[in-house]
């Protein structure tokens, strides 16, 4: 100890870069904590399907996943603010994909599914809305959410499919449970399907993404939270190491076949968000025909 305190007093400089450090990593730490977390960016992506039909061509759909309302900055108060933006877009339908409630973080306080359904009402009221569970829902008991976001006119899909007709374009809805935590039978989801209309795939974990037949015109998924935190030339430390690490935000296309991961609304374990915002990610179809 008494050699470092020597070598501080001999350079100055570095007794004042260290400082400079401290300052910072608190100001980054209070932004992340205080500041991040309590945004909400709507954000517009692009995306352009190689077998995306022509009359669906421009479809409007809005992407929410990782609610997680309970969470700091992330109450029922701004889960008003989240269902404002929905109700007032231009979306056809709402996709959501999992992790409503949150089984813990820091500074948070848990919300249980009936007060979220509550409010999702008045969104299913004005637009087909459309959901799978996420690990954190099977740990508050999935069944019971699911019963509860139904009465509130969601539409629940569990190795399930759905057909409608959103604007011009006919298409598939059909939903995989989660990776972790619900038996994921993408063969029994996919049993649903039939005729020639494209597919939305929609799931909690995207590391479903290379078991999705080419049937699947797009997955949308979630879970990641997009790290959390993601820093300029370091990327997302917090998914270092982890197996949804291959997919953590935006579009992927690999063989022909399309991914999107929205980064999320909420905050899981730690109540931080740095260069991640809380995101609506509003997806606009596209054909390259």
């Amino acid at each position: 100890m008494k050699p470092l305190v020597a070598f501080l007093r001999r350079h100055r400089w570095v007794r004042r870069l260290l400082v400079a450090w401290i300052v910072v990593g608190f100001a980054v730490g209070v932004y992340g904590m205080a500041f991040e977390p309590a945004r909400l960016v709507e954000r517009r992506h692009d995306l352009v399907l190689g077998d995306w039909p022509a009359a669906c061509d421009g479809l409007r759909i809005d992407h929410i996943t990782d609610v997680h309302t309970g969470s700091p900055h992330n109450g029922l108060d701004n889960l008003d603010r989240v269902i404002d933006r929905l109700v007032a877009s231009d979306a056809r339908a709402v996709v959501m994909t999992g992790d409503y409630v949150i089984l813990s973080v820091f500074l948070g306080t848990y919300v249980g599914p009936e007060p979220i359904a509550e409010r999702l009402r008045r969104l299913s009221a004005r637009k087909p809305v459309y959901a799978v569970l996420g690990n954190h829902d099977w740990w508050k008991n999935g069944q019971h959410i699911r019963r509860v976001f139904e009465s509130a006119g969601v539409v629940m899909l569990e190795d399930e499919a759905r057909h409608t007709v959103l604007g011009r374009c006919p298409l598939w809805i059909v939903g995989v449970g989660d990776l972790w935590e619900a038996p994921h039978d993408i063969a029994k989801a996919f049993s649903w399907v039939g005729g020639s209309d494209p597919v939305i795939v929609i799931t909690h974990n995207p590391a479903l993404f290379p078991r999705m037949p080419a049937r699947g015109s797009i997955m949308l998924a979630g879970h990641t939270h997009g790290g959390q935190i993601s820093l300029p030339g370091i990327g997302q430390p917090a998914m270092w190491g982890e197996e949804e690490s291959r997919y953590v935000v935006g579009h992927y296309e690999e063989g022909g076949e399309h991914l999107f991961v929205s980064p999320g609304i909420g905050t899981s374990i730690l109540p931080v968000r740095i260069g991640m915002p809380p995101e609506i990610s509003q997806l606009t179809l596209r054909s390259r025909r």
